[in-house]
């Protein structure tokens, strides 16, 4: 069915009142966006502590309604709740129904990684070829289809390992991705870490699509009770990679490869010199603007 939205653009310290008022006529969703958008304006928000929500100073706000919502009624009812606001403020259009997930899987192509590995949709058959190593996926609602450079940058790097018979653990597992190209790549085992609820379902689902269900365990950070990895990848962000790095050292056994992406350029030093307390052979790597630190676990080091 169709939808009616709503856009207006305010200020940041409006939106609490603002998107209250939009509820309570009745919004079916309310979503928030950088105002100054592709503009030279535009603002990037990378990091946002637990529990904040960073905003931009001004913000456009969608709301959704039901496509017969009065338009003249919901601009006059939104004005007695907000006095300030101007009836040219308000923007109305009609949106389509679309399954917006399926719609972005149909633009995404299967995609190479280093020497052997491709990403394919679940909807997109791959050739029956011996010398390729295949990952089906369907991200869903959580972040990793191997389109984002950090994400290429992990998956190249994976390739590029010999991974027969070893134990992988992928933090900030998002869909698996990286957990699962690790396993189809030949790994015994896998363990896939992630905050996000919604992360480790898609994870999991990902896994059984890709025949691999039995070997990719998933836990949220403070449920991992996980032996030291033969090999640990981390694809995250640079805060929390800082944070981390003590708690990734005891999760990788000495000479454990490992990797860390997530980085914007200019945040790489900071990560590195913060790293090579527990471990060695440190490079960097990069495409467009993102950064992955690689290297090994130092022996003797806690």
């Amino acid at each position: 069915m169709p939808w009616l939205e709503l856009s207006l653009t305010i200020r940041a310290e409006q939106q609490p009142r603002v998107e209250e008022a939009l509820d309570d006529l009745g919004a079916l969703s309310v979503t928030l966006q950088d105002a100054d958008a592709e503009t030279p304006d535009e603002q990037a928000i990378f990091e946002p502590g637990v529990g904040e929500l960073p905003l931009w100073p001004t913000i456009t706000l969608n709301a959704l309604f039901e496509a017969d919502c009065d338009r003249r009624g919901l601009g006059e009812a939104l004005g007695d709740l907000l006095p300030w606001l101007e009836p040219d403020q308000l923007q109305f259009r009609d949106v389509a129904d679309e399954d917006w997930e399926r719609a972005w899987m149909d633009q995404f192509k299967p995609m190479p990684f280093g020497q052997r590995l491709w990403i394919y949709p679940w909807n997109i058959e791959p050739p029956a070829d011996q010398d390729i190593v295949v990952v089906r996926l369907d991200p869903g609602l959580a972040f990793g289809s191997g389109t984002h450079p950090t994400t290429a940058l992990c998956l190249a790097w994976l390739d590029s390992l010999d991974l027969h018979g070893k134990r992988v653990i992928d933090f900030g597992c998002g869909s698996g991705i990286l957990a699962i190209a690790a396993l189809k790549l030949g790994a015994a085992s896998a363990v896939g870490v992630d905050n996000d609820p919604q992360a480790l379902i898609a994870s999991a689902d990902n896994a059984e699509r890709n025949a691999v269900a039995d070997r990719l365990s998933v836990y949220l950070p403070e449920d991992v009770k996980a032996d030291p990895a033969d090999v640990f990848i981390a694809n995250i962000l640079a805060g929390p990679l800082g944070e981390l790095a003590p708690t990734f050292a005891a999760a990788a056994k000495p000479g454990a490869p490992f990797a860390i992406s997530g980085i914007l350029q200019g945040q790489q030093d900071e990560l590195l010199a913060r790293y090579a307390e527990w471990f060695d052979e440190l490079r960097v790597d990069t495409q467009e603007d993102w950064v992955r630190i690689s290297g090994k676990r130092r022996a003797g080091t806690h």
